[in-house]
């Protein structure tokens, strides 16, 4: 085999030194930084998870960023079987397993590649990767009808795995979908990671649409519905909640409407016994009345 000189050796030493400071400052948001092109070869097992029905969300992870240690750095703790797993992701996975145990190591495999990916996805490479598909509208579309079918990017609500599933976030109008198919919508967010979407915007400013100004107005026939309703509505379930926790915290609570509304209920019943005692006084009046008739 042919010997590795001290140049080549330093100049691959460079390359690694200057991948690693594009992606800090890719971390820490020094502005735009072009996508790099892949040219590593992905193994069969990326392949046939990109491809496979309802992982459209992920990007290809280059086989040179799996295979270095420094990228998986506190994985072995979160993956069960983890250097199996890791050696099927790198297509070096020779053990012969039963069917139950290699079902086991293909789950685990799963997960390593999704975690992986949220590390990935913040890297220069990553980032244009999934530039591409947010460019191509592979996320799908804002459901909101005034956001104008505004392209969507995948986020999760955590770090952590098996917390919470993936959302899709707007930068439109800055907030945040379900998936619309039912087989995105059990991935798991940590695959993406809470803070993919903001440092893709900070790196991308240039993809960043306007903020969407535009609401919505109620109307009947033509006409606006006038605010005060709307506000008024809001003032009386605030009330309601507000009394419901103070009720819980032991607190008797009286608005000034309620006895407004006990007054009421008290000259009602005053005027109601006024009427009845009225009544009777009348029906004493005309049996009294019948008796003198009858005494004529």
């Amino acid at each position: 085999m042919p010997e590795t000189s001290t140049e080549d050796q330093e100049l691959h030493v460079d390359d690694r030194a200057n991948e690693s400071t594009e992606r800090f400052l890719s971390l820490c948001f020094y502005g735009p930084i072009p996508p790099l092109p892949s040219s590593a070869h992905c193994s069969q097992f990326t392949f046939q998870f990109i491809s496979s029905r309802g992982n459209e969300y992920f990007c290809e992870i280059d086989e040179e960023y799996l295979t270095d240690r420094f990228n998986l750095t506190g994985l072995n703790t979160e993956v069960p079987y983890y250097q199996y797993a890791l050696d099927l992701v790198t297509d070096v996975f020779d053990l012969d397993a039963d069917d139950d145990l290699r079902e086991q190591i293909e789950k685990s495999a799963r997960h390593l590649y999704g975690l992986v990916h949220a590390r990935y996805i913040v890297t220069t490479r990553g980032l244009g990767k999934m530039a591409e598909k947010y460019k191509n509208g592979d996320f799908g579309k804002c459901p909101r009808v005034l956001c104008e079918g505004q392209h969507l990017l995948p986020m999760g609500l955590h770090d952590i795995a098996n917390m919470s599933t993936v959302r899709l976030y707007c930068p439109k109008c800055e907030d945040i979908y379900n998936p619309k198919s039912s087989r995105h919508s059990s991935i798991d967010g940590a695959y993406f990671g809470s803070s993919f979407h903001s440092i893709f915007f900070q790196v991308f400013t240039n993809l960043v649409p306007p903020k969407s100004i535009r609401r919505y107005e109620p109307r009947i026939y033509g006409f606006r519905v006038h605010a005060s309703a709307a506000l008024a509505r809001w003032q009386d379930r605030y009330r309601e909640q507000m009394r419901d926790r103070l009720n819980e915290a032991g607190v008797e609570v009286k608005y000034v409407e309620d006895n407004e509304v006990e007054d009421d209920d008290e000259e009602s019943s005053e005027g109601e016994a006024q009427r009845t005692e009225t009544k009777g006084e009348k029906v004493l009046a005309d049996a009294a009345s019948g008796r003198m008739d009858l005494g004529n």
